[in-house]
């Protein structure tokens, strides 16, 4: 699926997440009051009586509530039967917003979007916005898988009630977690909705602006203490894209519950464009984005997960060199 562009008509989509508490329905009251476009609104609530969708304060939006479980298990069946059906009577709406709850990993949500055609023809995902209680940030880091994923696979963090806790401890935290999302501080959910709307922050234009090219000092490995790792690789040599994406395909099909980002930029053998990739688990989505230019191709890649073997993706990456370069 090709990145969310100026030209880009298909209708942006952003996904609230955060754990329990956070403040994702505040955030989502805001927004909708703040800004005069029309929205649907997709709510999902654990267990099959929601009041979530009660709490969302929507005037002429179209508010749809999933009660039927969690959206990680329901991905597959009702959230992309409401999506189609949702286009398919609305399909000029300035945008879809998708709260999960607050017990959800937002993965297989962000995966809908890359694996059905149907739904990327018509939609992009344009960002996922993890909301982070401050006060209570650091317990939930600790003792919540969910949350900790949450605040990796973001492309927006919001930080909540950023006035009442240590604001800088908790974003130098988060940002070990996740070292690319923007990070905003806020009380009551009271952002400028223009930072969490129409970002672009998921698409693979944005990737080239995550990975800059690193130079001679870069710390290519960070570990955080909730367990999350990022390591980023660099690769002068021109890669082989068969080898890239076998490579690829058989390291995420293994090791994909572990590696929750993977962002890149290569340079393949005989191509003048850059490729541009990201993924989200085991689902993988490229697009070949500017000339090299005068810039020296190379290639850089980030994978943030749990346990990295770095040896061994500095290994599998090396392997990928063209021949005879």
């Amino acid at each position: 699926m090709a990145a969310g562009a100026p030209s880009d008509t298909r209708i942006p989509v952003t996904v609230v997440t955060g754990y329990l508490g956070a403040g994702k329905s505040t955030l989502l009251n805001h927004v909708l009051q703040t800004t005069a476009r029309r929205f649907a609104v997709i709510v999902n609530e654990f267990g099959e009586a929601g009041i979530d969708g009660e709490l969302i304060e929507t005037g002429d939006e179209d508010l749809i509530e999933l009660s039927s479980g969690c959206l990680c298990c329901v991905v597959r069946g009702d959230l992309i039967r409401t999506l189609r059906g949702l286009l398919k009577r609305a399909p000029d709406l300035d945008g879809i917003l998708i709260e999960t709850t607050g017990v959800a990993n937002p993965s297989p949500v962000i995966q809908t979007f890359t694996a059905d055609q149907h739904l990327g023809a018509q939609c992009r995902l344009d960002a996922v916005v993890t909301v982070v209680d401050a006060v209570n940030a650091g317990a939930r880091l600790d003792d919540s898988r969910d949350a900790v994923d949450q605040v990796a696979l973001a492309s927006v963090l919001v930080l909540n009630k950023a006035f009442e806790a240590d604001a800088d401890a908790v974003a130098a935290r988060l940002r070990a977690v996740n070292p690319h999302a923007a990070i905003l501080r806020c009380d009551r959910g009271r952002v400028d909705a223009a930072a969490v709307l129409d970002t672009g922050s998921f698409d693979l234009a944005r990737v080239a602006d995550d990975l800059a090219p690193l130079s001679a000092d870069d710390h290519h490995d960070h570990v955080a203490a909730d367990g999350i790792e990022s390591v980023t690789l660099h690769e002068d040599a021109a890669l082989d894209a068969d080898a890239v994406e076998a490579w690829l395909e058989r390291l995420l099909s293994v090791r994909g519950e572990d590696i929750l980002r993977t962002k890149g930029i290569l340079a393949l053998a005989g191509e003048e464009r850059r490729f541009v990739l990201q993924a989200v688990k085991m689902m993988i989505e490229g697009d070949f984005g500017a000339p090299w230019g005068t810039e020296p191709p190379a290639s850089r890649i980030v994978f943030i997960g749990r346990s990295l073997d770095r040896a061994g993706l500095r290994e599998g990456f090396s392997a990928c060199r063209a021949t005879g370069t």
